[in-house]
């Protein structure tokens, strides 16, 4: 698929700390962890629609410790389709479940599209999150 993302690399301040976090957000979306090593982990997800690898990787350097700010330059938010609104519903549940912090809770969005609907949240670091569903043919 030209254009996909194959992988990500998310920085995090202590990957022992963010790993049930990310297990259990990216295993509701069919990611598995695949490696374990000194920076942090891998988790894949691969099928008929592509393959996708998101690395959850030790922050180094002068700036490691400093929490995450979505409005300096870098990464703003991560963005995942969603099967349907009830995918959404179900995330959310499991987000509260594992305590993570719901930044906006499921709702619709029609300011980014007919049928947008979708949960924001944050990882331990602060990193904004969305999962998001937008029927087919709405842009």
């Amino acid at each position: 698929m030209r254009g996909a993302i194959h992988h990500l690399d998310l920085t995090v301040r202590d990957p022992q700390a963010s790993r049930g976090f990310y297990a259990a957000v990216l295993g509701f979306m069919g990611y598995r962890e695949v490696a374990a090593h000194a920076r942090g982990y891998d988790f894949d997800r691969g099928g008929p629609d592509g393959f996708c690898s998101i690395g959850i990787m030790k922050a180094e350097g002068p700036n490691a410790a400093r929490p995450h700010d979505r409005y300096s330059p870098g990464l703003h938010h991560v963005a995942w389709n969603a099967e349907s609104r009830d995918d959404v519903d179900a995330l959310h549940a499991l987000l509260r479940e594992i305590g993570a912090e719901v930044l906006d809770p499921p709702a619709d969005y029609p300011r980014y599209g007919d049928g947008y609907y979708a949960v924001f949240f944050a990882d331990p670091d602060g990193l904004k999150l969305e999962y998001v569903f937008k029927p087919r043919g709405q842009g």
